[in-house]
């Protein structure tokens, strides 16, 4: 990452309090790179793209944040400015936040920011300091599921004799090795049923076969776990669906009714994480009072 930043909403607090953002933006023709790292599931990248700069080294290169998958699946984390990059795909983090973790993807001192820099970096800071006891949610445990299609795009490239078992091995047959189209379209047909859980020692990306077979078009929905729950008193479907939730929950209550006390209790707290192993949480209570 070098000087420069998307230019994108400016209604979050880091650019109102306590002081006003005001940058002077251009346009410019997108990097090679986002077209290059362009994913079939994304918005299609514009002619061209609107941004500001942060500081003034002249730098054009350097690393990012976060990649742009899945950092924001989990409610402590924002990203806060994409930033201008020229190695990685378009939304990788420039600024961003996990928790009361504040993570400043810029190098230069003061001196070489600019006036809209220098402000956006007070107002952070401070609003970093209103969540302090605010720990990260999520800890990795899996990796986002755009990661099957980025990796399923070079597997006729990797050498490495372990690459393709380790990640899609399980999975896929041995013919889709030195096909990418293959592979990346398999997956971007089922792209809301993948998922990838290291912590079950399944190590590849896996498509949800079962939850399939149960008619069930994601795994990472409210209305997932609804219709889970109700098939629990469905005596053909019981024991899959309650493979299915094991699966996507670290919990394991004896019956349907408490299931659903469970869902209904915690329904306006809950979200799923690729990066969180795949998994449904529930956000303690008061956690989000002040961001």
């Amino acid at each position: 990452m070098g000087d420069g930043a998307h230019v994108g909403p400016m209604t979050h607090v880091v650019f109102n309090k306590p002081y006003k953002v005001r940058p002077e933006t251009e346009f410019i023709k997108p990097p090679d790179n986002y077209y290059g790292r362009h994913l079939p599931v994304e918005p299609k990248i514009p002619d061209k793209m609107e941004i500001w700069y942060v500081q003034r080294t002249d730098k054009g290169y350097g690393g990012v944040v976060s990649r742009a998958y899945g950092f924001e699946d989990s409610p402590d984390a924002e990203a806060l400015v994409l930033g201008l990059n020229r190695g990685k795909e378009y939304g990788a983090v420039g600024i961003g936040r996990q928790g009361n973790f504040l993570q400043w993807g810029y190098s230069a001192p003061p001196s070489q920011m600019t006036d809209a820099g220098k402000k956006l970096f007070i107002n952070c800071i401070c609003y970093i300091a209103q969540l302090e006891g605010k720990s990260p949610l999520v800890r990795r445990q899996g990796s986002p599921r755009e990661d099957a299609l980025r990796l399923g795009a070079v597997v006729n490239r990797i050498k490495s004799e372990d690459f393709f078992s380790n990640n899609f091995g399980a999975e896929l047959p041995d013919d889709y090795k030195n096909d990418p189209n293959k592979v990346t379209q398999y997956y971007v047909e089922n792209f809301e049923l993948i998922y990838r859980q290291f912590s079950n020692h399944e190590g590849g990306f896996r498509v949800d076969n079962e939850l399939k077979d149960l008619g069930i078009p994601t795994n990472r929905k409210i209305s997932t776990l609804e219709r889970l729950i109700e098939l629990l008193d469905d005596q053909e479907k019981s024991e899959t669906a309650e493979i299915v939730l094991k699966r996507y929950t670290d919990f394991a209550f004896e019956t349907s009714d408490q299931w659903r006390q469970w869902l209904d209790q915690n329904r306006d707290s809950i979200f799923f994480s690729d990066f969180g192993g795949y998994k449904f949480f529930v956000v303690p209570e008061g956690y989000l009072k002040n961001k």
